[in-house]
């Protein structure tokens, strides 16, 4: 599997980008019934739920992360990610288990 990259945007709307740390697990979840972007995927972290959604806008995708549009059909309906940098925009994470197609 090559490494794929993303980034969690909307962090600032809801606990904002100091909750998570290098090293951080977060999980994807598709949501298809989403009203606004049919290709949402929702991060979660463990002891907070939704921390933010995975990028999926040329202003909001940072560096050469993929967006959720690239991601949505590669991955199941789940899948991990470790966070490998935080910044004040949102964290850039790469996943690392999913059922990956």
């Amino acid at each position: 599997m090559s490494k794929i990259f993303i980034t969690i945007a909307g962090m600032n709307y809801r606990y904002g980008t100091d909750v998570l740390e290098k090293g951080d697990v977060v999980k994807l979840v598709k949501e298809p019934d989403n009203i606004h972007d049919k290709e949402a995927i929702k991060v979660k972290a463990e002891g907070l739920g939704t921390v933010g959604y995975v990028a999926n806008s040329t202003k909001t995708v940072q560096g050469e992360c993929m967006s959720a549009g690239r991601v949505y059909d590669r991955i199941g309906r789940k899948a991990h990610a470790k966070v490998v940098y935080v910044t004040p925009f949102g964290a850039i994470c790469q996943i690392f288990k999913s059922n990956l197609k």
